[in-house]
């Protein structure tokens, strides 16, 4: 399974940026799914998970109210609409998928990542 993030870029404090995730291969409704960010110097965490059906979700305390996590399984595509974006959203955002139904909150319980893709935040 192939993960492909688009939407990453500069954005100036209180801007929003809506991230992609499309996975090739398996069919998208196989998995849950996750976006995790990795900022320089600091480990990689995670932003916001998703269960397979699309009824569970999680978000870290740092971005609630802010995000929001979504799936289209007709464009079979994952979403992560970033609204209020701060400096310290500044990092490489990762999409991730994984065969658990659930949402999935540990790094190791996913199967796949993405490339990744740079978000940077201005002051």
């Amino acid at each position: 399974v192939q993960l492909v993030e688009s939407g990453g870029g500069l954005v100036q404090a209180g801007g929003s940026l809506r991230l992609s995730c499309a996975p090739s291969g398996r069919t998208f409704s196989s998995y849950a799914m996750g976006w995790f960010r990795q900022a320089t110097g600091k480990e990689r965490e995670l932003v916001s998970a998703i269960s397979r059906s699309g009824g569970s979700t999680y978000y870290a305390d740092s971005v609630k109210g802010r995000f929001t996590i979504s799936r289209d399984t007709a464009k079979n595509t994952l979403y992560l609409q970033m609204n209020s974006l701060k400096p310290e959203d500044t990092a490489v955002y990762y999409c991730a998928a994984t065969t658990w139904a659930g949402v999935a909150l540990e790094a190791f319980e996913y199967n796949y990542w993405g490339q990744g893709t740079q978000v940077t935040v201005s002051s």
